[in-house]
């Protein structure tokens, strides 16, 4: 098989390829185009990424309230809502759908409706692992926090939430990695991430083995980046022997 590199360095428009394979005065390279959509995927999963750390974290929070079932049952129809309906299909819907539902909507951006999509979905499954660190602890650390006089939401914020999400780095750490992939189906609405690069610059060129072997590795290394990241968080937070021992739980 021949392989040709250069492909990056041609003019998107001409074919000419370009010295240092940058664009000059306007012109845009295979490799500047790649690039520009590297930015746009990271960019959409960064945003739904902390939109569903946020959503995630309330919801799982409510699920584990005492003595309020309609805020649980909120939580876990959340949950089952956005966790057992497909990705492509959300995206759809909030593309096509709520703003023809909902007129204030029509004026918001693709883009602000795939991050929308994207975070709320993974804010289903991030709510679900906050559940499980929460009733992971001890029952004494949430009478610990009741005995030193704390209201509900306070003995939540000082004491159960800042351990339970100890507890919970690991499957964060994959979900967050989900996240720069699942912004793919993005292409879907017409958003330039990687993977509609890939679509049409294959087209354009005819080097699909070089255009797709390119845009893997962005994706490995946006998810490696994450997982570093992560990984540097968990270490810093670690209490020793503490995960060992809330395995026997209630």
């Amino acid at each position: 098989m021949d392989w040709d590199w250069q492909v990056f360095c041609q003019d998107n428009i001409t074919g000419e390829v370009a010295s240092g394979c940058f664009g000059k005065g306007g012109d845009v390279t295979y490799l500047d185009w790649m690039l520009s959509a590297w930015g746009w995927t990271v960019s959409v999963s960064v945003l739904a990424l902390i939109l569903a750390l946020v959503v995630g974290s309330i919801i799982g929070t409510i699920r584990t309230l005492p003595n309020s079932p309609w805020l649980v049952r909120l939580g876990n129809a959340w949950v089952e809502l956005f966790r057992n309906i497909p990705l492509l299909v959300q995206i759809f819907l909030w593309y096509h759908v709520v703003p023809s539902l909902f007129p204030v909507m029509r004026g918001v951006s693709g883009f602000v409706l795939v991050v929308i999509a994207l975070g709320f979905f993974t804010s289903a499954r991030i709510a679900e692992q906050v559940r499980a660190g929460i009733q992971a602890l001890p029952k004494g650390q949430r009478y610990a926090g009741m005995a030193l006089g704390f209201t509900t939401p306070q003995y939540y914020r000082y004491v159960l939430l800042p351990m339970a999400y100890r507890i919970i780095i690991p499957p964060l750490t994959s979900e967050s990695m989900n996240i720069f992939k699942n912004s793919s189906v993005a292409f879907a609405v017409s958003i330039a991430e990687l993977t509609m690069f890939a679509m049409q610059a294959q087209e354009e060129t005819s080097r699909g083995v070089e255009i797709y072997l390119a845009v893997s590795g962005l994706y490995m290394i946006s998810a490696l980046m994450i997982n570093r990241i992560m990984a540097f968080i968990e270490k810093r937070t670690r209490v020793p022997g503490f995960i060992a021992s809330a395995g026997g739980g209630h």
